[in-house]
């Protein structure tokens, strides 16, 4: 199969202006995503997908294929939906499966990627998958900028919130505390198909994009991973991150620029 990643990214974050060229350790946000990515077994190439020149400018220096979408998308579903057809186009060869990987992730791992395109290599009717893992403290339970997944016993997803739940008022000694680790791969039709349903109540309530997968009756796999990442929604969680990367062992397999 035909297999890329497509990192969706925009300089106009509300809560973090510029996010993706904040720097750490020396190196842009969106340049660590980027390496990581390409470290994939499965990836048979990575792009970056902006409206920003500040990004494609990045891109270009660093040597990353960059495609340019859309300042007016909403969504990064669709900023990834835009690029894939754009690199169809490019290439003249169709995608079997696109991982929309986001710009924010700088801790992730490859073999993250590797695992959540896992599913549908050998299920062909998995449409989309999310990865999850596990919150270790009541407070990220309680964080908004967490989305919060609960799961059936085949590991579909039951419903995500930004709300803690399940809740752990019921006096429960053992309360599954998942998040949403935001890497996604599509089939190529379906997300297609994704961008062009209406959007659902649930989904804009939450302000989280797979709600609109479950409410139109789809259903969406969910890949557990041990690997402990953080997201970057402001500029204390970079800091945090930036403690948190500074012993990381994968940077020293970036390229030397």
């Amino acid at each position: 199969m035909h297999i890329i990643g497509i990192i969706p990214a925009r300089m106009a974050s509300s809560r973090f202006p510029g996010k993706p060229l904040a720097k750490i350790h020396g190196i842009p946000m969106i340049g660590h995503v980027y390496y990581r990515s390409k470290m994939s077994s499965i990836l048979s190439e990575v792009f970056i997908a902006t409206c920003d020149d500040e990004i494609m400018k990045y891109a270009e220096m660093i040597g990353a294929p960059a495609i340019m979408t859309l300042a007016s998308h909403e969504r990064a579903s669709d900023r990834t939906a835009e690029a894939m057809q754009k690199i169809e186009r490019n290439y003249n060869k169709k995608i079997d499966i696109v991982v929309m990987i986001q710009g924010d992730e700088p801790m992730i791992d490859p073999s993250m990627i590797d695992d959540a395109i896992g599913p549908m290599q050998s299920d062909p009717e998995i449409q989309v998958v999310n990865l999850m893992s596990r919150l270790d403290t009541p407070e990220e339970h309680e964080d908004p900028n967490e989305v919060k997944v609960v799961v059936d016993q085949k590991s579909f997803a039951l419903y995500f919130s930004r709300e803690p739940i399940p809740s752990r008022k019921k006096g429960a000694l053992q309360v599954p505390m998942l998040k949403q680790v935001c890497i996604i791969p599509f089939r190529r039709d379906f997300l297609l198909q994704f961008n062009n349903m209406a959007p659902t109540p649930l989904e804009i309530i939450e302000s989280v994009d797979m709600l609109r997968v479950l409410e139109h009756g789809d259903k969406v796999k969910m890949v557990m991973s041990d690997h402990r990442t953080y997201s970057v929604d402001t500029p204390d969680d970079l800091e945090y991150v930036k403690k948190c990367m500074k012993n990381d062992t994968l940077m020293s397999r970036y390229p030397r620029s």
